[in-house]
This record gives C-alpha cells, sequence and structure tokens, in this order.
C-alpha cells in the first residue's frame, strides 16, 4: 500500500508534528492549510530538506468545494491518499452556553464536525475497497473536552468533540470490513497555541496541577499516537478513542 496521507490543520501545532514525524516514517504528505500559507510552506520545506514528499494545499475544511479541489489536488500530485488526519479544528473564546450566538456554534461545528464528515467521506470514497480502494487509516482528531465537557469555558467545542468521539465509533463500523480502519486521539491539555486563540495563553500551565503527571503535554507526544494509529503497527486497532492526556 503507498504511503500517502493527508493531514488537515497541518501548518501548526499537532498538524505539522504529525507532518514532520510521518514524514520521518516515510509518508508522502499533505499538508493542509486553512489560512497561514507561509507556516505550511515552513513545514513542507522542513520535510523536502529531510529528503521527503510533501505537498502544501490550501482549504477550509467547512467549505465542500474546497474539500473537492483539495482532493482534486492531492490525487494528481501525490496520488490517492491512505491515510487522513482529521486534525483541523477551532476554539472560541471563553463564553457560558448562555452568552453564545448561533453564528459562533454554526462555525464550531462547520469546521470541527462537518469538515471532518466530508474529509472522510472523501477519504473512505479513495481507500475502500468498495470503491477499487486499497484500504487504508482515519485518525480524528478529538479531544478530552469531549468527557470533561469544558463547562464555563467552552461547552461547544466539547459537545462538537464529542460528536467526533461518535462519528469514529460509528464510521469505524461502517467501513471495517472494506480494508479502513478509524480511530480517534483525544488530546488532553497540549502545549499548542490553539489556548490562545480561546483567550487562555496560559491555560496549560494554570490548569497542569490537575494533571495526575502534573505537566502538559507536546504536540509530538500527540502525534506519536496519530502515526501509530496510521500505520502498519495497528493493523487490528479500529474504532479506539485513544486517550493522550497525562492522565486527566
Amino acid at each position: 500500500m503507498d504511503k500517502i496521507a493527508l493531514i488537515t490543520g497541518a501548518s501548526r501545532g499537532i498538524g505539522a508534528a504529525t507532518a514532520l514525524r510521518a514524514a520521518r516514517q516515510g509518508w508522502a504528505v499533505a499538508v493542509n492549510y486553512q489560512g497561514n500559507q507561509a507556516a505550511a510552506d515552513a513545514v513542507v520545506q522542513q520535510i523536502r530538506a529531510a529528503g521527503g514528499t510533501a505537498l502544501a494545499v490550501q482549504a477550509d475544511v467547512a467549505d465542500e468545494a474546497q474539500v473537492l479541489a483539495m482532493f482534486t489536488t492531492i490525487d494528481a500530485q501525490l496520488g490517492r491518499i491512505t491515510a487522513l488526519v482529521n486534525n483541523a479544528g477551532v476554539v472560541d473564546t471563553t463564553q457560558r452556553v448562555d452568552e453564545m450566538s448561533v453564528a459562533r456554534l454554526r462555525r464550531m461545528f462547520d469546521v470541527n464536525v462537518i469538515g471532518s464528515f466530508v474529509c472522510a467521506r472523501e477519504a473512505v470514497r479513495r481507500m475502500s475497497t468498495k470503491h477499487g480502494g486499497t484500504g487504508g487509516s482515519i485518525v480524528n482528531v478529538s479531544s478530552a473536552a469531549s468527557r470533561l465537557g469544558s463547562a464555563h469555558q467552552y461547552v461547544d467545542y466539547a459537545a462538537a468533540k464529542g460528536a467526533i468521539d461518535t462519528f469514529t465509533i460509528g464510521l469505524a463500523r461502517e467501513v471495517a470490513a472494506e480494508g479502513i480502519r478509524v480511530n480517534a486521539v483525544r488530546p488532553g491539555l497540549i502545549e499548542t497555541d490553539i489556548h490562545a486563540s480561546g483567550g487562555l495563553p496560559d491555560r496549560v500551565r494554570d490548569l497542569s496541577h490537575q494533571v495526575p503527571m502534573q505537566r502538559g503535554g507536546t504536540a509530538d507526544e500527540v502525534a506519536e499516537a496519530i502515526v501509530w494509529l496510521m500505520s502498519d503497527a495497528s493493523p487490528y486497532t479500529t474504532m479506539s478513542l485513544l486517550d493522550v492526556s497525562g492522565g486527566r
């Protein structure tokens, strides 16, 4: 099976760490980005400098037309993907539910849920033996928030990730006989800039005392779990929700 992976939201944080780690393990990587082309190009250049194959490809995963165009570009330049990492996601500033606008809720679910569905749909159309594919692996990036709820912070984000957990279970059962494994990782407090975008730049430091391991995690620690689930090293693992959360 060819090792061709699409990693959404791969210009920074967990996505970038996953792209770099996957490339080191021989994957050709499509580095998706929504707006920061310079950051995506930097990831691609790191991969190429180390002798790997990578392509930066723009798409807002909440826009179906852009997702379709992204897959067409990857098909032409790298080939049919055999792994998808649904990592692209957004968070918003901390708010109670009784303060949230419908516009905020729509964006949260459009990106974090519908975007993952559409990317997975296109991946299945390429990977499934039912469609002439040779199989593959889908890894959804969920969050420990899906089981903690994120009260007083962003219940909408937690709910979206809860939907991703259920999506993972259902899709895994749906395509298991077609050569596709579907799993999710649920990162806990990880040192990335997503916390700043949610208005809490010091969140990991402030909450690390709640983690049994007494520290936040790194993007590369999450990436290691993702790449393991992508790879042939986990051939009998599907429908799993893997917590990478230091015990929290």
